[in-house]
């Protein structure tokens, strides 16, 4: 896969479909490489006609990592946000959407479709705020806007969110189990992926990076970065937002809450999707994520 500076920093990235194709730009969510999005989903966006450009966010994959900034200090960053003042974070969600901006300068691509997931969305969200001439659409799924009233994750979500399980320099097959059931708690009850295939993706995304320290910084970014509904509030691109009605991390109340935020979105409740692109769902999702493109074009 290649690689590309932009921003200052080096990404990894890949495109599928015809070059001439109208881009769409996926964002992958906190801790999570660009090839967490299905290839069966990138091909079948691809078969549609679309220029398919995925990357690895800052600090995980094969794109740079910012190690220099050391771990973050969480408590620190909430003593902050309580007290009205700029937390003392590693970079922001609005520094990860100049990230978007800038490989799409170095990619020589004007405008694009935006598509984030979890995290990922949030970025997206940030792109179309921030960045508003860059985005001919944004899709946002499982996402939400950092309001502070909306109910928190379940309980045994958050566990597993924040236990990241054994060593895997220890013991991989128990790291792998350990990623295996955090994979069914954040699964919705229609779509059981096969265990096998399963574990098999989890050992790949391992084997290509692993980088914990990271995932600390993007986490921190998504903290600090607190209530956005006021910029988010200003987004004109064309949105829709597509949620899990069975997610147990970002409750369906923040894919509620992001769409009544941003002016004249859609808003897709999926049944049995919980925080995850099941693959029986990718031709819903593809759908979706088309119908966005569409309204692009309606509201020029």
């Amino acid at each position: 896969m290649p690689q590309i500076t932009a921003n200052g920093l080096t990404f990894e990235y890949d495109a599928h479909g015809p070059e001439d194709g109208e881009v769409l730009l996926l964002i992958m969510g906190l801790g999570a490489q660009m090839i967490a999005w299905p290839m069966e989903l990138v091909q079948n966006l691809a078969d549609r006609g679309f220029r398919v450009v995925r990357y690895d966010n800052r600090d995980v994959g094969l794109s740079q990592k910012l190690d220099h900034l050391g771990m973050p200090d969480m408590a620190a960053i909430y003593t902050a946000l309580m007290a009205g003042q700029k937390p003392p974070a590693p970079y922001f969600l609005s520094d990860m959407a100049a990230d978007a901006a800038g490989l799409m300068d170095a990619l020589e691509i004007d405008r694009a479709h935006v598509v984030g997931a979890s995290m990922g969305g949030m970025i997206a969200q940030m792109v179309a705020a921030e960045h508003p001439h860059r985005v001919l659409s944004l899709t946002s799924i499982m996402s939400t806007t950092g309001n502070p009233a909306l109910p928190p994750a379940k309980p045994e979500a958050m566990e597993r969110l924040t236990n990241r399980g054994p060593d895997p320099a220890v013991d991989l097959e128990a790291f792998l189990d350990h990623g295996v059931e955090g994979a069914k708690v954040m699964a919705g009850p229609a779509f059981s992926a096969d265990i096998g295939e399963l574990k098999a993706q989890l050992r790949a995304t391992y084997e290509r990076s692993f980088h914990p320290v990271g995932f600390a910084r993007q986490m921190a970014a998504i903290v600090a970065s607190g209530d956005r509904r006021a910029a988010l509030a200003g987004i004109t691109a064309p949105t829709l937002v597509i949620h899990g009605i069975d997610d147990p991390l970002v409750q369906p109340t923040g894919g509620e809450d992001t769409a009544a935020t941003i002016p004249g979105a859609e808003l897709h409740m999926v049944p049995g999707m919980g925080h995850n692109l099941p693959k029986p769902l990718v031709g819903t999702i593809a759908d979706l994520i088309e119908r966005a493109t569409t309204l692009a074009k309606t509201s020029v």
